[in-house]
């Protein structure tokens, strides 16, 4: 079993990543860890906020940690929230407040509703003791829906329909969203990096997408 520390608090995150990568992987989070102090997401892109965030991490403490910055990107917004994701409301927004400033947003700038193409992007970064060992990358494709629908998942979920289905993210069941998310093709590339080259990650500095 190959132990992970997942820099992240967010519980629903790192109960997701867990059953994304099964039994093989021992997953802990930083609600383990109240010595790491919050980490502020300074850089311009999800690559740099996953190093930051990784890198800063496994200089506290041992063994593998991976961070992940993710988001929702849509074109008729430019490519927001994008990097904004999480505290486009403003940082202490709940989920359902960061989805109404969302469909406000695209009700403001007018676009047909037919077009509200979007994306959830994902990169992790995985590190140990201050090295970036390895970066992965996960993207799905979609529309935003016009009212949130299902109670699954959490952030954007009920409003983001992957492209090939009726059914938005919070309507699908977990097995069924963990099998195409963003965040799931990420881990995938992860898991498969750690279990075939459990030796050689030192020497793996490039971003697999």
């Amino acid at each position: 079993m190959i132990e992970l520390l997942f820099a992240t608090r967010n519980a629903n995150k790192t109960a997701e990543i867990r059953k994304i990568l099964g039994p093989q992987f021992q997953v802990n989070d930083l609600a383990e860890h109240p010595e790491v102090p919050h980490i502020a997401e300074t850089g311009r892109t999800f690559e740099d906020n996953a190093i930051l965030k990784a890198v800063t991490v496994s200089k506290h403490i041992p063994g593998f940690v991976v961070a992940d910055d993710s988001g929702l990107e849509v074109d008729a917004l430019d490519g927001a929230p994008g990097i904004y994701s999480a505290r486009y409301a403003g940082p202490a927004a709940s989920d359902n407040e960061k989805i109404e400033k969302l469909l406000e947003e695209l009700g403001r700038v007018g676009a047909p509703k037919d077009v509200h193409r979007a994306r959830f992007h994902c990169v992790l970064a995985l590190a140990r003791k201050g090295e970036v060992l390895g970066m992965f990358e996960g993207l799905v494709e979609g529309q935003i829906a016009n009212r949130p629908q299902g109670s699954h998942g959490f952030g954007y979920d009920p409003i983001f329909i992957p492209n090939g289905f009726q059914r938005t993210f919070g309507e699908l069941e977990p097995a069924e969203k963990n099998q195409l998310s963003h965040r799931a093709r990420a881990l995938e590339k992860l898991g498969a990096f750690l279990l075939a080259r459990p030796d050689q990650q030192r020497s793996d500095r490039d971003i697999q997408s």
